[in-house]
């Protein structure tokens, strides 16, 4: 196949819409607040931090409170999309250069450049900076 040399049309594929809205389960004993960065941990909403082995859903859309139930007593409303996140301070600080690449989670608030020796999980892939110095991050998706 040859490049493009005009415009043309291209319909998204697949069953439909890509869903931005999640309930999700909340993990017992947990509180996440509303526009942190929720990951799965063993299946259940849990508030991002630093830890491997999780999946980054997207951002709490209200304050939940499971702190004094089991895991599933609540539901988490999460929504999928880009939003903004404390950038990581010094050398793991994202900059234009890591811009369009993965981006991984030190805490509900804030993402790293690097995976920190592989103690981090992926939090998605920044896509931009705000002038107050946070960075856009794409959550949800693989």
């Amino acid at each position: 196949m040859a490049a493009q040399t005009a415009s043309r049309t291209a319909p998204q594929t697949g069953d439909g819409p890509l869903v931005t809205l999640l309930s999700v389960p909340v993990k017992a004993a947990t509180k996440i607040f509303a526009g942190s960065l929720v990951v799965a941990d063993a299946g259940y909403a849990a508030p991002g931090r630093t830890a491997t082995a999780l999946f980054a859903l997207g951002v709490a859309r209200k304050d939940v409170d499971n702190s004094a139930g089991a895991a599933g007593d609540q539901l988490a409303d999460i929504e999928r999309g880009a939003f903004p996140f404390n950038n990581s301070a010094s050398t793991d600080a994202i900059t234009q250069a890591s811009l369009y690449q993965d981006v991984y989670i030190v805490d509900d608030n804030t993402v790293a450049k690097t995976d920190g020796s592989g103690t981090r999980s992926k939090a998605g892939r920044a896509i931009g900076f705000l002038d107050n110095g946070q960075v856009v991050v794409e959550v949800g998706g693989r």
